[in-house]
C-alpha cells in the first residue's frame, strides 16, 4: 500500500535539500520496509528531476530577472546617494567622517567578497568541470540553485542536462541502498 504522506514528504524534500531527502524520509516512517524505501527513492528522485527541469531551462529568465532588479537597485542607491549628500554635509563633521568610513568599508569588504566568491566559482569550473559540477552542484547548493549554476556555467554544452539527471538518479539510489544496508 502505498503511503501518501510518505511520498509527499519526499517529493517536497527532494525539489529543494536533495542532500539529506532520503535520510529525513526515512526518518519520518514509523517501521520501514524495502516497499518503503522505492517509494522514498522513487519520490524523492522524482521531485529533483521535475525541479532540476523547471529551473534549468527557466535559468536564463532568472539571471535576466536578477541583472535587472541589480541595476535598478544600483541606480536607486545612486539616486539616494545624492539626495543624502545635502542632509549629511549640515551633520556635525565627527559623525560625518565616521560614516563615510564604515560606508567605505562596508563597500570594499562587498567588493573582496564578491571576487573573491567569483574567484573560488571559476576554480572549482575549470578544476571539476562539467561532471563535478553536475555531480556537486544540485547536492550543495540545493536543486535550483545547482541547476541555475550549471545551465550559467555549461548550458552551451548537450549533456550537461542529462548528467544532472543522471547524476542525481545516482546519487538517489546510492543513499536508498545506504539506508537499507544499515536497517
Amino acid at each position: 500500500m502505498i503511503n501518501w504522506s510518505l511520498v509527499t514528504f519526499g517529493f517536497s524534500m527532494g525539489t529543494f535539500k536533495f542532500l539529506f531527502a532520503h535520510w529525513l524520509t526515512y526518518y519520518a516512517m514509523a517501521e520501514p520496509t524495502f516497499f518503503d524505501l522505492l517509494q522514498i527513492f522513487i519520490s524523492t528522485t522524482a521531485g529533483a528531476w521535475i525541479t532540476l527541469t523547471v529551473f534549468y531551462w527557466m535559468s536564463d529568465y532568472f539571471m535576466k530577472r536578477a541583472k535587472i532588479r541589480r541595476l535598478s537597485k544600483n541606480k536607486a542607491s545612486k539616486k539616494n546617494e545624492s539626495k543624502n549628500w545635502f542632509n549629511n554635509s549640515f551633520r556635525p563633521k565627527i559623525k560625518k567622517i565616521r560614516s563615510l568610513f564604515r560606508i567605505k568599508a562596508v563597500r570594499n569588504f562587498r567588493r573582496w567578497l564578491y571576487w573573491r566568491i567569483k574567484r573560488f566559482i571559476v576554480k572549482v569550473k575549470n578544476g571539476l568541470g562539467v561532471y563535478g559540477i553536475t555531480l556537486l552542484a544540485p547536492l550543495f547548493l540545493s536543486i535550483p540553485g545547482g541547476a541555475i549554476v550549471c545551465a550559467k556555467f555549461f548550458g552551451s554544452q548537450k549533456k550537461t542536462f542529462p548528467l544532472m539527471l543522471l547524476n542525481t538518479g545516482i546519487y538517489s539510489f546510492l543513499m536508498c541502498l545506504w539506508i537499507y544496508t544499515t536497517q
